[in-house]
């Protein structure tokens, strides 16, 4: 009853060493893979039975924090080992999860801990690196358990309620829960290669080639789940705005002990939150596989499969907003005189809003104090273009002047300017040589106007980290100027230029404002945006700085090299 997809006829590639030769398939060593399965599944089974996703998440990347911040852990017990002066690592240092358990008191399920490997002759040969190598694979294995578990009560206990089903329409059930079921099956599939993988090497493992092998399963119903994200979101706002009876029957569904007080808006959230997490995972893979092996191109391969699908998932989303903004905004701006059309497969809104023009030609003077009066005026910035507008009604903008991104200038008034207070910038729209218009912007605070340049006059987002890959010596130099911050609470991003934050993620901190926020570029895909100081901490070691650029610069080049290759 085992899905396709588990190699059966020979033993899995490890990067750690050698792998001894499978025993003749005699009646002892039946028994014995036998209770090594029955091992695996007790492991698995107990990843099912625990906890829901949802908190293994929370406890997974809590640690992943704290590693993120501070020395690895077992890195000075590896160090005294190897230099004869101390014992083997503790066990409890090996595992991205172990030094966690759940808010309930139930443990994560360890490699360790599996009879088999606790037992083997082996096991004294694995270094601590090894060691934490075969962890990370498990832990994906163990986590896909539990996200299975989460999964089955979205579909079993909330999509196929006969309550729930009586009271929503086709199309809205659709909406709702999209594909859920065939992520289930999916996802079930996946499960079952992984357990076919441990029972054939519990002690040599690999993951990375079956992740690769599922990753045209995975996209075929992650795809169409995820882009059919604002469309889900909608029809649960409005189902509990609009259906009598659906606030009430979710309640009493939502109440039920198997979901551990957990709301169904998080259950049908699950599958973005897991797609970006395996990827994190087979990420936590590569960092310890020994470099120029083939298991570090196997999960070269994965992770970039990942990293694709995650792209195509997030460019499918944002597609389909950017038309309906676009299509939106076209109906409330209107040009002076001018044929300008503004619906473009091509473009979408970057950055829109209100800052004051101050007014030099009508200047006055109030006792030894300039008065320059100011007026509201609209910016609406595209990725091509920005428009000028004064507003006609609430809902109706009037351009007045426009020009391409490439005919803008700016010039940051950093200090007050003739006494005049505020945060101000000057701002020359060209076209060709010619100067077409330019004006006096004053915003409310220092974050506004900061957020208006950079948005105009974006500057490469990797230049700082590429330039620190150069040589050794760039690393040092560089670690000190630049502050690391890592997210220790998820941020959903409010306007557009802002970014999107989840828990872990590392960001290099490009500005700080007086007013408390960011602007930061995310190591680990080079996105950029701003974001609030408070939900990010400051990464102060030097050491967890250095060993975070690095690996980021070594993924960055493993997965160049691979690209290369294919193209």
């Amino acid at each position: 009853h085992r899905g396709s997809g588990g190699s059966s006829h020979s033993a899995p590639h490890s990067p750690v060493g050698p792998v001894p030769p499978l025993p003749t398939a005699d009646n002892n060593t039946q028994q014995h893979r036998r209770s090594t399965g029955f091992a695996i599944k007790k492991c698995v089974l107990t990843a099912k039975m625990a906890i829901l996703y949802q908190e293994y998440s929370d406890v997974a990347i809590n640690r992943e924090i704290q590693r993120q911040q501070g020395e690895e852990p077992g890195a000075e017990e590896e160090r005294l080992r190897v230099e004869g002066a101390g014992e083997a690592p503790s066990p409890s240092n090996l595992s991205p999860s172990s030094s966690f358990c759940s808010s309930r008191g139930s443990a994560f399920s360890l490699w360790q801990d599996i009879p088999d490997v606790q037992t083997s002759d082996q096991l004294d040969n694995f270094s601590n690196e090894e060691r934490k190598l075969q962890e990370a694979k498990f832990e994906l294995v163990t986590s896909e358990a539990s996200y299975i578990r989460s999964l089955a009560i979205a579909v079993d206990h909330f999509m196929l309620s006969q309550e729930l089903g009586e009271c929503l329409g086709t199309q809205d059930r659709q909406w709702l829960f999209s594909k859920l079921p065939e992520v289930k099956d999916v996802s079930e599939r996946f499960l079952q290669d992984l357990e076919h993988r441990l029972e054939e090497d519990i002690l040599r493992f690999d993951v990375c080639d079956i992740v690769l092998t599922h990753c045209p399963a995975l996209r075929r119903v992650y795809l169409p789940y995820v882009t059919n994200q604002a469309y889900q979101e909608q029809t649960y706002q409005r189902l509990l705005q609009e259906n009598a009876r659906f606030p009430g029957i979710l309640a009493r569904l939502e109440e039920d002990p198997i979901c551990q007080r957990l709301p169904l808006a998080s259950f049908l959230i699950l599958p973005f939150q897991r797609i970006t997490r395996l990827k994190m995972l087979v990420e936590n893979i590569l960092k310890r596989t020994t470099p120029g092996s083939r298991g570090e191109d196997t999960a070269t391969k994965a992770f970039n499969e990942l990293k694709r699908l995650i792209k195509e998932c997030n460019s499918s989303v944002q597609s389909m907003k950017r038309m309906e903004e676009l299509i939106h905004l076209n109906k409330k701006i209107h040009f002076e005189g001018k044929i300008f059309p503004l619906i473009s497969q091509s473009r979408w809104l970057v950055k829109h809003g209100e800052l004051l023009e101050v007014d030099t030609q009508t200047m006055s003077i109030s006792g030894s104090k300039f008065k320059l009066p100011t007026r509201p005026v609209y910016l609406h910035l595209f990725n091509d273009c920005l428009l000028l507008s004064r507003r006609k009604d609430t809902w109706k903008f009037m351009v007045f002047v426009h020009a391409k991104i490439g005919q803008l200038k700016v010039k940051d008034f950093s200090q007050k300017l003739q006494g005049i207070s505020g945060f101000i910038f000057h701002l020359q729209l060209c076209e060709g040589q010619q100067l077409k218009h330019h004006i006096l912007l004053k915003a409310h605070t220092e974050s506004g106007k900061q957020r208006w340049i950079t948005a105009m006059f974006p500057s490469d987002p990797l230049e700082d980290i590429e330039q620190a890959s150069e040589n050794d010596g760039d690393f040092y130099c560089l670690i000190d100027y630049l502050s690391q911050v890592q997210c220790i609470k998820s941020y959903q991003a409010q306007e557009h230029d802002e970014l999107t934050l989840e828990k872990a993620d590392i960001l290099q901190a490009k500005t700080i404002t007086s007013d408390g926020w960011v602007e930061g570029i995310r190591l680990s895909d080079g996105e950029r945006g701003w974001f609030p100081k408070t939900n990010v901490e400051e990464i102060t070691n030097r050491s967890a700085r250095l060993r975070n650029l690095r690996e980021n610069i070594r993924i960055k080049c493993v997965t160049q090299k691979l690209e290369e290759e294919l193209f």
